[in-house]
C-alpha cells in the first residue's frame, strides 16, 4: 500500500534571495519569491541525528552508478527522502508519490521551500534533494558547495550545458519567455518580435497597452540576468526604464497577465512560453498566440531557463537521494517532471506532451549558459531595486 507523502509546514524564514516564477494555475499566485520554512526535520529525531561519513573536504562520497542497468524502483530501498522545492507544489507532488509508490521511500516534502534554507541548515542538513524552478538557485547552491556531486543514470539525454560539471544539479524541463497576444486585439504582424523592440515608446500606444511583472519577480529577474550578459549594464538599464514607464499594467505573476491578455486588460505581455500553453486550456479568453523573441537571424534568441534537482551535500539520506536521482532520469519520469507544468522536456529525445510547444532543440536560444544566472542574480536585484520596479504594481 502506498503511504501518504508527508507535507512539512513552513513558517517564516525570510525573504528570498532567488525567487521562482512559476504559477498555481488555480490561483492568482506565482511559485513565491519570498518563501517560508522551518527546519525540515526538526521534530524527526532520525533526520536530526542521522550523520554521514564524509571525506577529506568535508563533502559526501558519490559511489558511481555509470554502467548500472537497475533502475530505483528495481533497487531495495528504505527508509526516507526529505525533497526542498522552490517549484510549485502543484508540479512536484505527483512525482514525489509516484517515487514513494513505486520504490516504498517515504518521501517528506517541503514545498516553497527558499534556498537559503538549504545553506542556513548546512551545519545540519536536513535535506536530500532540493528541485528548483530557477536553475540560477541551484547554481547558486552549487558554488556555496551545497550540492553533491553525482552520476545518476541516464544522465547523458541531458546535454552538458544543463547541467553542473559534475552533474550537482541536472535541468529537466526548460521554457522560453516570448509575448503572449490577444488575435482579438493585434495582429501577429504587429507585433514585437526582439526584447529590444520594448525601448520603443510606441508600444505604450497600443490598444490597452502591455503587462509585466514586477521586477522582483523570478521570471523578470532572469530576464534582466540575461539582457545584463548580452547588452551590459547601461542599455539594459535604460530598458528597465523603458518598461517601466511604457507598460500599462506591472503584475504579481505571470498567471495574472495570461488571464489578464486573454480576456483583453491588455494588447499582449511578457511570459514564459507555458503561460500561453495554459491560457490555450481556458475554456474561454483563449484566443491568443505567442511570439517567441529573437528569432531572426544575427539576434540573440530567446532567454532560457529550467527547472531540475540536486542531492545537498551531506545528505542524512544520501543513497535514496542518488536512487532518486536515478529515478528522475528515466525518460517517463522526465516527463513525468514536465507533467502540468506545460514546460517542455530538455531531453530532446522527449516530445512535448501537447501539440501547440515548439521542442527546445528546434528555438534559437541565448548563448548565455543557465548556470551564469546565479552569477548574474545579487547585482541584478539591485539594479532592479535601485530602478523602483522590484515592488511597484499597477
Amino acid at each position: 500500500m502506498k503511504k501518504s507523502t508527508k507535507v512539512l509546514i513552513s513558517a517564516v524564514l525570510s525573504a528570498s534571495v532567488l525567487a521562482a516564477c512559476g504559477n498555481n494555475d488555480g490561483a492568482n499566485t506565482e511559485e513565491p519569491a519570498a518563501n517560508t520554512n522551518t527546519n525540515a526535520g526538526a521534530n524527526e529525531e532520525n533526520a536530526t541525528n542521522e550523520t554521514n561519513e564524509t571525506n577529506a573536504n568535508g563533502t559526501d562520497d558519490v559511489s558511481n552508478n555509470e554502467g548500472n542497468n537497475e533502475t530505483a524502483a528495481d533497487a531495495e530501498l528504505e527508509g526516507e527522502l526529505v525533497v526542498y522545492s522552490n517549484r510549485n507544489e502543484q508540479f512536484v507532488q505527483s512525482l514525489l508519490d509516484k517515487f514513494e509508490e513505486e520504490t516504498g521511500v517515504e518521501v517528506r516534502a517541503l514545498h516553497g521551500a527558499d534556498p537559503l534554507q538549504v545553506q542556513e541548515e548546512a551545519n545540519n542538513v536536513q535535506a536530500d534533494i532540493f528541485i528548483s524552478n530557477d536553475i540560477g538557485a541551484l547554481e547558486y547552491l552549487n558554488t556555496e558547495g551545497l550540492l553533491s556531486p553525482s552520476n545518476p543514470t541516464n544522465v547523458e539525454s541531458i546535454d552538458e550545458q544543463y547541467r553542473a560539471d559534475e552533474n550537482e544539479w541536472v535541468a529537466i524541463s526548460a521554457r522560453a519567455r516570448g509575448f503572449i497576444y490577444n488575435k482579438d486585439m493585434i495582429s501577429e504582424d504587429e507585433m514585437p518580435t526582439k526584447m529590444e523592440d520594448l525601448l520603443d515608446p510606441q508600444w505604450a500606444d497600443v490598444e490597452n497597452g502591455y503587462a509585466i511583472t514586477r521586477g522582483g519577480n523570478g521570471g523578470m529577474i532572469g530576464n534582466v540576468s540575461a539582457l545584463r550578459y548580452e547588452w551590459g549594464d547601461d542599455q539594459t538599464m535604460e530598458w528597465i526604464s523603458a518598461i517601466q514607464e511604457n507598460a500599462a499594467g506591472i503584475f504579481e505573476g505571470h498567471g495574472d497577465i495570461r488571464r489578464a491578455v486573454g480576456a483583453g486588460e491588455h494588447a499582449f505581455g511578457l511570459v514564459n512560453n507555458y503561460y500561453y500553453h495554459q491560457q490555450l486550456e481556458e475554456p474561454t479568453d483563449n484566443n491568443v498566440g505567442f511570439i517567441y523573441t529573437d528569432q531572426g537571424e544575427g539576434e540573440m534568441g530567446a532567454i532560457a531557463n529550467a527547472a531540475g534537482a540536486g542531492v545537498v551535500a551531506g545528505a542524512p539520506n544520501e543513497a535514496n537521494a542518488q536512487a532518486f536521482m536515478d529515478w528522475l532520469l528515466e525518460d517517463e519520469n522526465q516527463l513525468e517532471f514536465v507533467g502540468e507544468s506545460l514546460e517542455v522536456p530538455m531531453n530532446p529525445d522527449l516530445e512535448p506532451p501537447f501539440a501547440e510547444a515548439v521542442p527546445f532543440s528546434e528555438l534559437q536560444v541565448q548563448d548565455m549558459p543557465l548556470s551564469e544566472l546565479g552569477n548574474y542574480f545579487q547585482d541584478t536585484v539591485q539594479i532592479i531595486e535601485d530602478a523602483g520596479l522590484d515592488l511597484e504594481l499597477r
